[in-house]
């Protein structure tokens, strides 16, 4: 007869995200006790790790913190995935990022690779996750960090499910002239995904290859060739007011953009950072 009840069931799956089947067998095998039973999941998950390693990994949670550092402020963002939803709001994995996160932080981290070789608990990152990658019986990766130094940095977290950790994170560096609007802009960014801070920072062949498309759609819609320069300006404009966040339509106040609400401060935004989970 079993020695563990329901609740002893349930309890070990809250605290390891363990599936049904995985959770019993272990609790059968440590005769009830939960500790061990843990100890038999880790011992068992781990020597799976290989063999989860070509399985997808694109539910999670982002996380971010920013401090005081430099000539201003600090902000690090992570990005770290699971295989489920049911793992992605489980207390380990949530402290797991926790974890990963304040590591990253102490290592001064701008990469996901350095912030795998930083130390946490004696050990590093990287075999930390491993570790609860065991526990829990999933793949779990550290898929990018992203790292921020302005004057002045906001931070924007957005739960795309109420009943999941936030999905949409965003940094957003500026001076401190601009700070009063600054969040403002990161859920702005949340919104509306810009993929470049400026003009300037689009590289010269992706411009390139929007210029020949525009040109060559324009020839196939047969328009005139005298009007090509300006119907190929025109639509290269319209991306650049598509993927420029300072281009862009304020979200707030369509009306305007974002490079004026910035210039009505009299400050200016030097980077931004945004990661969606699996995306």
């Amino acid at each position: 007869m079993a020695n563990f009840t329901v609740a002893d069931i349930q309890a070990l799956r809250e605290r390891t995200g363990a599936g049904m089947l995985d959770v019993k067998k272990a609790l059968e095998e440590a005769s009830g006790d939960l500790d061990k039973a843990v100890d038999i999941l880790r011992v068992k998950g781990l020597k799976g790790v290989t063999k989860r390693e070509g399985r997808a990994a694109s539910e999670g949670l982002v996380a971010a913190e920013v401090h005081e550092g430099g000539a201003g402020q600090i902000g690090t963002l992570i990005e770290l995935n699971s295989e489920t939803d049911f793992v992605a709001k489980n207390e380990s994995f949530i402290s797991l990022a926790e974890k990963v996160l304040t590591a990253t932080v102490e290592a001064g981290a701008k990469t996901a690779e350095e912030a795998l070789a930083a130390p946490v608990d004696g050990d590093t990152v990287h075999n930390l996750i491993n570790e609860t990658a065991g526990v829990l019986g999933e793949k779990l990766v550290l898929r990018r960090v992203a790292r921020v130094e302005a004057p002045q940095v906001a931070v924007y977290l957005h739960k795309t499910n109420k009943d999941l950790p936030a999905q949409v994170g965003v940094l957003v560096g500026t001076d401190i002239a601009a700070k009063d609007v600054a969040r403002d802009i990161a859920m702005h960014i949340a919104a509306y995904s810009p993929l470049y801070l400026s003009r300037e920072d689009i590289p010269a062949d992706t411009v390139a290859h929007e210029r020949q498309v525009a040109e060559e759609v324009a020839r196939a819609e047969g328009k005139p060739e005298a009007a090509l320069p300006k119907i190929v300006e025109g639509r290269l404009t319209g991306f650049f007011k598509e993927n420029v966040l300072l281009d862009q339509a304020y979200a707030k106040d369509p009306k305007t953009t974002v490079d004026k609400v910035v210039a009505a401060t009299g400050g200016a935004v030097s980077a931004f950072a945004r990661f969606r989970v699996g995306a």
